[in-house]
């Protein structure tokens, strides 16, 4: 939505073809927060879509009808020594080490930031009644090839996510299978983050009314039925560093399925007669490279009108 958002502001006529409304997406599932992401490929172009993004999201949190939050936020880990210093980690505005003592027991330094935090149901339908603003609604179907796409219109973006896999013959795409628990919330304001390589870690993303707790990435893993054992295991670890979610009501268990690819694609190709426009493969980046990566569309479609 918001290549498509770009292209129209733009003045490019746009028709966006999507096998589900936003709502029923995997986007409402994330949590979602803007953070630099760790060492990815395109290096260079990731830093700059990173940086992109945050100044769009600084923009968005003036408006409370974005569901944009400049939040504050509590980083722990293995955020640490020259991961610290990176020029990604220069983005984070507010970075500062946190007083020891504010740091939960076992997991070694910790940082403060504020960061841009998305509630995400609010944050979809904002960039809908957008879309419709600038003159493009979303039409209901599913595309079985991009071939179909170009022969509806001359240039054709790809921001199918999981699904470019299949449309592209991409198979280094692949899911990321996530799940999250909201609760109510029960007046916490702060971020909570863990950075770390396993499988599962600590995170929750206070929003006005819920709590998202996570995570959880499992490579490979195709099925969305949520796991009553990582269930338990989320509320245990948020519980453990939140004590007042220890009574809030659970709403819900979400689950969802993270595009994930070894480097994120954006790039212009020759389909038929028309122009094809990638991206995607933006793994658990999506909320974090959206706007700098649908710019560098909007960027590609004006470089092949020329």
């Amino acid at each position: 939505m918001t290549s498509a958002i770009c292209l129209a502001e733009a003045g490019w006529p746009v028709r966006v073809w999507a096998a589900a409304m936003p709502q029923e997406t995997t986007s409402v599932v994330a949590g979602a927060v803007w953070a630099p992401p760790r060492p990815a490929e395109p290096a260079a172009a990731t830093l700059d879509w990173t940086a992109h993004s945050l100044r769009v999201f600084r923009e968005l949190a003036d408006d409370p009808g974005t569901g944009v939050l400049l939040a504050p936020a509590l980083a722990v880990g293995e955020f640490i020594g020259a991961e610290a210093a990176s020029p990604a980690a220069k983005l984070i505005p507010d970075l500062r080490p946190a007083d020891p003592a504010d740091v939960p027991d076992r997991f070694g330094a910790g940082f403060r930031a504020t960061m841009p935090m998305i509630d995400m149901p609010r944050y979809l339908d904002y960039l809908a009644r957008r879309l419709a603003v600038a003159g493009c609604e979303i039409e209901v179907r599913r595309v079985r090839s991009l071939a179909e796409a170009a022969d509806a219109a001359p240039i054709v973006v790809n921001c199918a996510g999981l699904g470019a896999g299949a449309l592209t013959g991409d198979d280094s795409v692949r899911p990321l299978f996530g799940q999250h628990v909201v609760l109510a919330n029960p007046g916490v304001r702060q971020l909570f983050i863990e950075l770390s390589h396993g499988r599962e870690w600590t995170c929750f993303f206070p929003h006005p009314q819920r709590v998202v707790c996570g995570g959880v990435s499992i490579p490979g893993r195709w099925d969305t039925t949520p796991d009553p054992q990582v269930t338990d295991r989320i509320l245990q670890r948020c519980r453990r560093i939140e004590p007042r979610l220890g009574e809030a009501e659970v709403i819900e268990t979400i689950t969802g399925l993270r595009p994930d690819r070894p480097a994120v694609r954006v790039e212009a190709e020759p389909l038929g007669r028309a122009r094809c426009i990638h991206n995607y493969g933006h793994g658990s980046n999506g909320v974090t490279l959206s706007w700098g990566c649908a710019r560098d569309v909007v960027r590609l479609v004006e470089a092949g009108a020329r």
